[in-house]
């Protein structure tokens, strides 16, 4: 068994061993996986984060030691609190831009040391034990407004339903799983839409009644969701009416507490 950690801005991570597969992840910088089969092109991991299987090229993997691995599962995570900030390499003397909600490794005094990487990193921080209230969740969650839909995108610059919910929850100090039919198993059910309160989370179904789309609850009957972009809507208990077609785009499954 080998480890890795995600040592680029973001890296997709497919369904299947192959770059014509679909996406239905992103690793973002920091992330820490476990490598459970090698084609050689191809690695199959379990993320650390969400313990979600999928695959990376090889080609952009980077192999993390034993003992380190081990270190970063056990330390209070860090995590880049900008929409977007440059890190610098030290030792290779270049920078990258890194997204919110990267995770920021054995980070002291602005300088990321493991293994044999070396970084600077100058921008806000937010440590994962730091619970945020809906107020928080809400400001964060508008941080991503206009950000464009992108199945399986985990950043400003593409970002799916639960992606968007996961990272806004995850820079608030709650932990989801990656997929909304997986949220949704988490917190309790509330069991009217009038009980609903900001931070609040929405799920909706097909029409197999399978979930495939979460939002979160603004308050005054408002919702924010990425459905074409992170956007803003009219919500209520049939489900989510869109401000523009003027038509109902979701169908109301479940209302999740979990702050």
């Amino acid at each position: 068994m080998s480890y890795g950690i995600c040592l680029l801005s973001v890296v997709p991570a497919r369904k299947e061993p192959s770059g014509a597969s679909e996406m239905v992840t992103q690793l973002l910088f920091g992330e820490c996986y476990t490598v459970i089969e090698n084609t050689g092109d191809w690695l199959k991991i379990i993320t650390s984060h969400d313990h979600y299987e999928c695959w990376i090229s090889a080609k952009q993997h980077s192999r993390l030691s034993d003992n380190t691995y081990k270190l970063q599962q056990k330390e209070k995570k860090v995590y880049a609190g900008d929409l977007v900030q440059v890190l610098h390499d030290t030792k290779q003397n270049t920078s990258f831009p890194l997204t919110i909600g990267a995770t920021l490794p054995f980070i002291n005094k602005n300088k990321l040391a493991f293994d044999e990487n070396e970084f600077d990193f100058e921008g806000h921080q937010v440590e994962e034990n730091n619970k945020g209230t809906a107020d928080d969740i809400i400001s964060t969650a508008l941080l991503f407004l206009n950000a464009p839909y992108l199945w399986g995108g985990r950043s400003p610059f593409g970002i799916d339903c639960s992606g968007f919910s996961q990272l806004v929850y995850k820079l608030n100090g709650f932990k989801l799983p990656r997929d909304a039919y997986q949220q949704v198993e988490k917190g309790f059910p509330l069991s009217f839409a009038d009980e609903a309160e900001k931070g609040d989370l929405a799920y909706f179904d097909n029409e197999e009644g399978r979930i495939t789309h979460v939002g979160i609850l603004m308050g005054q009957n408002q919702i924010i969701h990425a459905s074409g972009k992170v956007r803003i809507d009219k919500f209520d208990h049939y489900g989510i009416f869109n401000v523009d077609t003027k038509k109902y785009s979701h169908h109301l499954r479940v209302i999740k507490r979990v702050l």
